[in-house]
């Protein structure tokens, strides 16, 4: 279950304009319908491309890389990346680019410093493998490990202004204190920024 799909919903303005990248199955746009958005999405995976196709959403064959050279400046208003910062080779440019293309971002990573993490890394000794980090340290595809205090760190140094941020934990336990100390107990966080004004 998507419970971050909720958040996006709720914090994406009715008759904007959205790009989704990595958009996979096209779930997040075909949501954002009901708010009349005007939504495309870059998805590299075949399958996924079809099921958007099938959905009838607008999405275009793209793999991330650097820079998303073919959208002028603030041609959206929001650009959106769920589950897919900490994949990209250059994260710090792709951020970059998404305020660039638009004048809003939102983008949802998962906290590699959350409890459950550094107890598999503390008593196992082995890199952490979790619900929300299901993979082998061989077979991940997560490059970029990024815990809540090292993006907010990276969001001051970029001067980027955090509009809204909620932390999600599906962990019982973590619940009553993923916002008291997001960084140990968080599992998922979803942040919704902005280029500060000089």
């Amino acid at each position: 279950m998507r419970i971050d799909l909720d958040i996006l919903e709720q914090w994406v303005k009715p008759d904007s304009r959205v790009l989704d990248l990595g958009c996979g199955d096209g779930s997040l746009l075909a949501r954002l319908k009901n708010k009349n958005v005007t939504g495309y999405g870059l998805e590299n995976d075949p399958e996924q491309i079809q099921l958007c196709v099938e959905k009838g959403i607008g999405v275009i064959e793209k793999t991330l890389d650097r820079e998303l050279e073919d959208f002028g400046d603030q041609s959206f208003d929001t650009v959106i990346m769920t589950f897919a910062l900490q994949v990209m080779q250059h994260p710090d440019i792709i951020l970059d680019e998404m305020l660039r293309v638009g004048r809003e971002c939102i983008v949802t990573i998962p906290n590699f410093g959350n409890l459950q993490a550094r107890i598999a890394l503390m008593f196992g000794g082995k890199m952490p493998v979790t619900k929300r980090l299901p993979y082998e340290w061989y077979n991940t595809p997560n490059i970029h490990f990024c815990t809540v205090a090292d993006f907010e760190s990276f969001c001051r140094s970029r001067n980027y202004k955090v509009l809204n941020r909620k932390m999600i934990s599906l962990s019982p336990l973590n619940q009553p204190l993923k916002d008291v100390w997001p960084n140990l107990f968080a599992e998922t966080s979803v942040y919704h920024l902005t280029r500060q004004q000089p």
